[in-house]
């Protein structure tokens, strides 16, 4: 399992984009903080803003073709795509995740 961090502006529609990503089996749950602030240098410029932050859990054969579908739907210029390992994981929550991130057989 790997969890990945990306954030969107306060006023973002986010809904739909998580929505998205986890019916594509991308990942099997995205947990959207609704409110946090950011302070960082953009283009040269010290940045405050309101934004959300999207917790994204999903295993790291899925990472890539994950990157690739947010960052073609991301309202950002410049997505965050933080991927952080995850040291354990109980057996029953991993069970549910890869069966939530495997490709539908039918």
């Amino acid at each position: 399992m790997v969890i990945v961090l990306t954030t969107v502006g306060a006023s973002f529609d986010v809904k739909p984009f998580a929505r998205e990503l986890v019916e594509r089996r991308l990942c099997a749950c995205v947990n959207i903080l609704p409110r946090v602030e950011s302070i960082y240098t953009w283009e040269g410029t010290l940045t405050e803003d309101a934004e959300q932050l999207l917790i994204i859990k999903t295993v790291a054969e899925r990472v890539d073709e994950l990157r690739d579908r947010l960052l073609a739907i991301h309202p950002y210029d410049v997505p965050e795509f933080l991927v952080l390992d995850v040291a354990g994981i109980s057996a029953p929550y991993r069970d549910w995740l890869l069966g939530a991130v495997s490709p539908v057989i039918r």
